[in-house]
């Protein structure tokens, strides 16, 4: 649910990280703006638990305020990131973690940095990731660049670049793009089609693995930042 014309698609991060061992996954959010600016929202995802020990579904809060001077629009905001009953428990470390976003706008291009306050950023620390004495990922940030064109007759094209930046572990940075085409119809309908690729340091990320076994007792591998191909269906209220 909506108030104003705020677009809540801004607020989100793109990411070409994907969660769902290569799987479709199962979305939805709701989001309230208000006349003043501030606004607030939830987002939830279905995850696997092979990427996510013991996790199952990605559920993201957050709120803050958006306005405008001339042309051009900016935001500030806090999320956090839940993902209930996922622990690496080697580690006894969960994957929770917050991030504090600013974001401006001009004309057809945003960009956006997140800064991540929390003391891990998706629990990566020198207990999970094996790497340093007592080190964790806080300060650790994702750069964020969008460039959307307004094509005519409804079609919206989006090119997407970020960069995360994993503070400490530097083996753990990436890098990801998108090329995502929309259409939106009447009634608030919008279909969306997408390929995303990351790119990840020195190959960590090939064969990522929690090392969760499955029914032979092998534990699965996947490559979090390979090639994909999206396609999804929302709707306004």
């Amino acid at each position: 649910m909506t108030t104003n014309n705020i677009d809540f698609s801004l607020f989100r991060k793109i990411k070409a990280f994907r969660q769902t061992w290569g799987k479709p996954a199962i979305q939805g959010g709701l989001d309230y703006a208000h006349a003043s600016g501030l606004f607030a929202g939830t987002w939830m995802s279905s995850v696997s638990n092979h990427f996510i020990e013991n996790g199952s579904v990605e559920w993201d809060l957050y709120g803050g305020y958006s306005g405008t001077a001339g042309n051009l629009s900016y935001t500030g905001q806090i999320y956090y990131y839940v993902y209930p009953g996922a622990e690496a428990s080697f580690a006894k470390t969960k994957y929770n973690y917050g991030e504090a976003v600013v974001s401006l706008t001009y004309q057809w291009f945003n960009v956006k940095y997140w800064l991540t306050y929390t003391p891990d950023y998706f629990g990566y620390n020198s207990a999970t990731l094996g790497i340093g004495n007592d080190q964790h990922s806080r300060g650790s940030g994702y750069l964020d660049l969008n460039a959307t064109f307004d094509l005519g007759n409804g079609y919206d094209l989006l090119l997407h670049y970020g960069n995360e930046r994993v503070r400490n572990f530097s083996a753990y940075s990436f890098q990801d793009g998108k090329i995502a085409l929309s259409k939106a119809f009447d009634g608030g309908w919008t279909v969306a089609a997408a390929i995303t690729k990351g790119w990840g340091k020195n190959g960590v990320y090939d064969r990522y693995t929690t090392g969760i076994l499955n029914s032979a007792g092998v534990a699965e591998v996947s490559n979090p930042l390979a090639t994909t191909a999206v396609l999804s269906l929302s709707k306004a209220f």
